[in-house]
């Protein structure tokens, strides 16, 4: 469905365009829906630098949060945006967005914040697909899509620094079909292992997790999986070092289940173990979760509690202290009715893709007295705050600089850095 609708901002006028109405999706079916193109006038946008001032960035609001640089979906050649990542390259130091696109992935260099340059893009395997997810290991990125048939692409980094014509069709440098289509790819650097999740539920692993040794990164090997708690949306995978002695140095996978959460031992590719499965009050789609640094806690989002079950959007912590019986420790509810996307964990700081209400920084400082807060956010949607799939899909806030990318679904890649004091 498609509505045009006139918007009027204390500095201007402008048009945007909404998309889909996915409040009617059930937890069986796959999420992160997306929309189309904003259609935002390109003299309405930012050009560089645009300091939040009196709660705009030229015409985007915003607590904290500074615009470096936007790249549209239409620089890119594509209509819908997903998932993101970064790499620094180890010799130059450069920065690297690695953006996911409906038809394939871009590749933008974001180093000079003045100067974004768009590098060129990484085709689609099969066919364009609104589901992209991306994660780096030595030097290379990994990547998944919905896309039917389109398995693991993966990319070698290291060739963006010899674009001298930009933008680019790369090719990519290996890429494997063990399974189809996939939903995401967690990779945990310490073991050298990548964790395919969200593939065909009738497969090998019930759509579970597919093990590939990616040790030589242009050779992925498929050397296990694990279906045990069925299918899983998204996954977090660590080398354990918390609070439960009991695991130390076990490799751990935690799904994000759909209805529950589960905690697997997969130090053993070949006889993975379930540790405990657990769910929660309101379950509406169990979507994404990140351990806290000093993994005690972990930070989970639900993506349809809040068109289910009305709430603002909620946030749950869980008390991982002890791994076979983990505890709800605190629930955060947002200051708007947005759906949480996927949030990560920086230091003290939570940061949350949180659809229509665009990045929300949450500060942790707090949490073991359950006193979470919001400290900064920078909202990409201009059209409103409702609990619609629109908006900011995902984020990337780990780069040495301080950069922040954040991929929205209907604009493209916005550079963000919180304001300095």
């Amino acid at each position: 469905m498609k509505k045009a609708l006139l918007i009027i901002l204390v500095l201007g006028l402008f048009f945007g365009c909404s998309n889909d109405d996915a409040s009617s999706l059930s937890p069986s079916e796959d999420l992160d829906t997306g929309g189309e193109e904003e259609t935002l006038p390109e003299d309405m946008l930012p050009n560089g630098f645009t300091a939040c001032n009196n709660g705009l960035a030229g015409i985007f609001p915003c607590n904290e949060i500074d615009l470096l640089g936007i790249i549209t979906l239409e620089e890119m050649e594509a209509t819908s945006g997903n998932d993101i990542w970064g790499w620094i390259d180890p010799l130059s130091s450069k920065e690297y967005a690695i953006v996911g696109l409906n038809n394939g992935t871009a590749f933008v260099d974001i180093t000079n914040s003045e100067d974004l340059v768009y590098l060129g893009k990484l085709p689609t395997a099969t066919s364009s697909s609104t589901w992209r997810d991306i994660k780096v290991f030595e030097n290379h990125a990994f990547i998944v899509s919905e896309a039917p048939g389109h398995g693991l692409q993966v990319f070698d980094l290291t060739r963006l620094s010899e674009v001298s014509n930009p933008p680019e069709v790369f090719d990519a440098d290996a890429r494997i079909t063990d399974f189809g289509n996939a939903h995401n790819i967690a990779i945990n650097e310490d073991s050298g292992f990548a964790y395919v999740v969200g593939t065909n539920r009738n497969d090998l692993y019930n759509g579970g997790a597919f093990f590939i040794d990616i040790n030589d990164p242009q050779n992925p090997i498929v050397v296990g999986g694990y279906g045990g708690s069925g299918y899983s949306h998204d996954a977090h995978v660590v080398t354990y070092s918390g609070p439960d002695t009991d695991y130390d140095a076990r490799e751990l996978l935690v799904g994000a289940n759909e209805n529950q959460i589960s905690i697997v031992d997969v130090t053993d590719k070949v006889n993975p173990q379930l540790i405990s499965s657990f769910g929660y009050s309101s379950i509406g789609y169990t979507h994404q979760g990140w351990f806290t640094e000093d993994q005690r806690f972990f930070i989970v989002g639900d993506e349809l509690d809040e068109l289910n079950f009305g709430f603002d959007s909620r946030t749950l912590v869980f008390d991982f202290s002890d791994l076979d019986e983990p505890v709800l420790h605190d629930t955060y509810i947002g200051l708007t009715s947005a759906v949480d996307h996927n949030g990560y964990v920086l230091g003290n700081e939570y940061y949350l893709a949180n659809y229509t209400a665009g990045i929300r920084i949450i500060d942790l400082a707090g949490i073991n007295e359950r006193a979470l807060e919001e400290k900064a956010f920078f909202d990409t949607y201009l059209e409103d705050n409702n609990a619609t799939f629109d908006g900011a899909w995902s984020l990337y806030p780990y780069f040495n600089s301080g950069k922040i990318i954040v991929n929205d679904i209907n604009l493209g890649l916005f550079v963000l850095r919180k304001t300095e004091p």
